[in-house]
């Protein structure tokens, strides 16, 4: 078994929300993933794909002025980061705060980004997250545990909204 990258998402909000003094925010991401048509987080991919709540009427698609956001074939709000104009009018409207104001911040590659393809840049991106936030793990998805696949490579922790609202209403 090939050891993978799991990432608690409550956890990491918890230190996104306190940071770590004047150090950057620092995010993970792979060049080659599904829905990444530019530089994205794995913290983007995780919170669109497992705590976007999927509204019907997606007011944050409606109030896009530049049509960066669209949903997937399976609901998935999509950020189209070549067309976005980083105007964060979705991050206002989202009746849930799933948008978040970091997400549209402008980088280059390399600057505040770790790339996890890279072994060495891996394992310095696991140490900088405390607490546990990012652990390499060798399992696989357990949803009995809120462990679901982002891809072949991450393993992200999070109760998802549909199970969330299976739970309020089951």
């Amino acid at each position: 078994m090939t050891q993978k990258i799991l990432i608690d998402m409550t956890k990491l909000r918890d230190h996104q929300i306190t940071g770590r003094g004047d150090q950057p925010r620092l995010d993970g991401i792979l060049t080659e993933h599904p829905n990444t048509d530019g530089l994205k987080t794995l913290r983007e991919l995780a919170v669109f794909r497992f705590t976007c709540r999927r509204c019907e009427d997606a007011p944050c698609i409606e109030v896009c002025p530049a049509d960066a956001l669209e949903k997937d074939p399976d609901g998935m709000i999509v950020r189209h980061t070549n067309l976005c104009i980083c105007c964060k009018s979705c991050v206002t409207i989202c009746p849930f705060g799933t948008m978040m104001s970091d997400f549209f911040e402008h980088k280059r590659q390399g600057e505040n980004y770790f790339n996890l393809e890279d072994e060495k840049e891996l394992r310095r991106f696991v140490e900088y997250n405390p607490g546990g936030a990012v652990r390499l793990v060798e399992m696989e998805a357990d949803p009995d545990q809120n462990i679901y696949a982002l891809n072949d490579r991450v393993l992200v922790k999070e109760v998802p909204y549909d199970k969330l609202k299976q739970e309020n209403h089951g």
